[in-house]
């Protein structure tokens, strides 16, 4: 039962969000850099309330990642829509699919290796801080360009 309530709370979250992080791009209230780099900071933050013990640390998981990927799924399409030719967009999309299916995949592989060696909880700290790495990476190189454009 609690992992169908995770389920349907992590779907649920997502259907709300992906329309309203779409319309906030289209609007212009989010930029596509901030979208995604919030994305993958909740999703990591969900990550790590999936080691909280119980239902409750489940249930918040579900949410904060439902969050995240709401964010980051039209966000993500949508860039690279705008930067893709159009004789390459089948392409392009059927890649990018390729990779969140592969993601899908590498993410339950990683925790599951990770604890086979560890904890259940070691392998969702170890994928949160994965998920963490590339927004603070991307921060931090960007920081390092505006200094060095100064």
């Amino acid at each position: 039962m609690a992992t169908g309530a995770a389920v349907s709370v992590l779907a649920a979250t997502a259907a709300v969000v992906q329309p309203r992080a779409g319309r906030a791009l289209d609007t212009g209230r989010l930029t596509t850099r901030t979208g995604l780099l919030t994305g993958l900071l909740i999703t990591a933050a969900g990550l790590a309330a999936a080691m909280l013990p119980g239902l409750a640390g489940v249930l918040l998981a579900a949410a904060l990642i439902g969050t995240g990927t709401g964010l980051i799924t039209p966000l993500g399409f949508a860039a690279l829509a705008a930067a893709t030719p159009e004789e390459r967009m089948g392409q392009t999309m059927g890649s990018a699919e390729l990779g969140r299916e592969l993601g899908d995949a590498g993410g339950p592989l990683l925790v599951a290796g990770v604890a086979t060696v560890s904890t259940l909880t070691s392998g969702y700290a170890a994928l949160a801080v994965l998920l963490a790495a590339g927004p603070l990476v991307a921060l931090t190189v960007r920081s390092r360009t505006a200094r060095a454009a100064k």
